[in-house]
């Protein structure tokens, strides 16, 4: 038998119990004494049983009203805290947000990121999962991420997941300065045709667009050499055991453990003596944040994510969490219509 309790009748009855008075628990909540009892009637109906003895003169508790109050009264105060850290958690942006990111992007931008968003919310908490790409996705589309952080190339579609693109870069080639290639202002992807490459693996998301740019143009038999990370990729470079192919920034921003403009860049050109190539016919990859589809975040995993969104901007005057959704949108596609115009 399924019962129709309200918390406004749970309410009312912890406080006819507590005051021993219907007329007091009614000025309590601003009702008649005859709602009052109305109230507790429907309840013990409700609940079949009988929680108060009544005379003209005094309320008194049942032995079942009793252990019922109790527990009704522990209940109430439990869902008085959740509601309230609820509240804190929307005002002061409060809580522990788990963010799930690649390799490539969990060693470079999202710890700088992570501090940007550390320091404009000091009450947050935020935990880092760095997980191989597919396995981000996993996590966010089974709730075991807030959001996840990764690198695709456009179009990106999922029928259970949200995506918001912050921004398009280039794949180049990563070659030192005295390589023959590295004398010409730009190269094609044919011309990388027999040269010994090193780029990310899969975990790293823009392997697939990496492998489509040269599908044909490599003899058979000739492989790209993938590493997980990319300072892994940029020492081989270094070192001539290979040209790099990796997104970097077209501002040719350096990676610097002080310099505040390389951490904010997601991907800046790896520290030593390299130049960076935009190759032809451009490919870009774009990093990217995603979270489940239809699904609200939590208040402190929202903050979160608008800070990340912002973060490509930092230099913007602060605006409200929508109008700056639709600027790191519109500054994706004007990046990416500058990049395809590119030779």
């Amino acid at each position: 038998m399924s019962m129709n309790v309200s918390l406004q009748q749970l309410k009312v009855f912890v406080a006819v119990a507590r005051e021993r008075s219907f007329t007091r628990a009614a000025r309590e909540f601003g009702l008649t004494q005859s709602a009052v009892s109305r109230c507790v009637r429907d309840l013990e109906e409700a609940i079949d049983l009988k929680l108060f003895d009544r005379t003209t003169r005094q309320v008194e508790l049942t032995l079942a009203g009793s252990g019922f109050e109790r527990r009704i009264g522990r209940l109430l105060d439990e869902i008085d805290m959740a509601l309230n850290e609820g509240r804190d958690a929307h005002q002061e942006h409060s809580g522990v947000v788990l963010v799930a990111s690649n390799p490539a992007l969990s060693s470079g931008w999202v710890p700088a990121a992570f501090a940007r968003c550390a320091s404009a919310f000091p009450s947050l908490t935020l935990q880092l999962q760095d997980l191989p790409q597919a396995a981000v996705l996993q996590a966010v589309e089974q709730g075991e991420a807030d959001f996840g952080v990764i690198v695709e190339a456009m179009p990106f579609a999922s029928a259970n997941l949200e995506v918001q693109p912050l921004v398009a870069t280039p794949l180049c080639a990563l070659l030192p300065s005295h390589h023959p290639l590295a004398l010409q202002g730009a190269l094609r992807w044919d011309e990388l045709a027999r040269e010994s490459l090193v780029t990310l693996n899969r975990d790293a998301g823009c392997r697939g667009a990496v492998m489509r740019a040269l599908q044909g143009l490599r003899p058979e038999g000739r492989p790209v050499q993938e590493l997980a990370h990319v300072e892994g990729v940029a020492r081989m470079a270094q070192l001539g055991m290979g040209i790099g192919v990796l997104p970097v920034s077209n501002d040719g921003t350096r990676a610097s453990r002080g310099d505040a403009a390389g951490v904010a860049c997601h991907w800046p050109v790896p520290a030593g003596p390299l130049v960076a190539r935009v190759l032809h016919p451009v490919v870009m990859v774009s990093t990217m944040l995603v979270r489940r589809r239809n699904r609200s975040l939590r208040p402190c995993a929202q903050a979160a994510w608008s800070q990340f969104a912002a973060d490509c901007d930092i230099a913007e005057d602060p605006i409200s969490d929508s109008k700056r959704d639709v600027r790191v949108t519109e500054r994706f596609e004007r990046q990416t219509a500058t990049l395809a115009r590119i030779g």
